[in-house]
């Protein structure tokens, strides 16, 4: 397979990551989070990560074995004498947005986990007090508790 129809696969494979990745965003942003949706997404992420790494690893390969140095700078010059250094660079920016998003999906899954947390802690220390008296009569708290008749 040639650089250029290797890359375009990767392309490929990189933008269906980053679509699962805003349909994961979608699902964060619901008021009622379905968690197995989350997790069917969370398996597909994990899923083309395995299919990325696999054809990084032949395109990294392939790079060595034609005498190009190792890494991004060895990458961008086969690219540059395959006359698909547009693609390359494309491929850069489209992984550079994946690595934005998810680390934003990553920041709203722990927002929404701290949140549930204190909710948690609350319902918690609710639990702990009772809401009435032996009486039967509600104990409020704060500064009115001294009004109730």
């Amino acid at each position: 397979m040639s650089l250029s129809k290797h890359l375009a696969t990767q392309q490929q494979t990189l933008q269906r990551f980053v679509e699962l990745i805003e349909e994961e965003r979608q699902a964060l942003t619901e008021a009622n989070v379905d968690g197995r949706h989350l997790s069917d997404l969370a398996a597909a992420k994990q899923a083309l990560l395995g299919e990325l790494e696999h054809l990084e690893s032949q395109r990294s390969n392939a790079q060595i074995k034609l005498g190009y140095g190792a890494g991004r700078r060895g990458a961008e010059q086969a690219a540059r004498e395959a006359g698909c250094l547009p693609a390359w660079q494309r491929l850069l920016e489209l992984a550079s947005h994946a690595q934005l998003l998810n680390r934003l999906n990553g920041d709203a899954i722990r927002t929404r986990l701290g949140h549930n947390q204190r909710i948690l802690n609350f319902l918690h220390e609710a639990a702990g007090h009772s809401l009435y008296g032996p009486d039967g009569r509600s104990r409020r708290s704060g500064s009115l508790s001294g009004l109730s008749t």
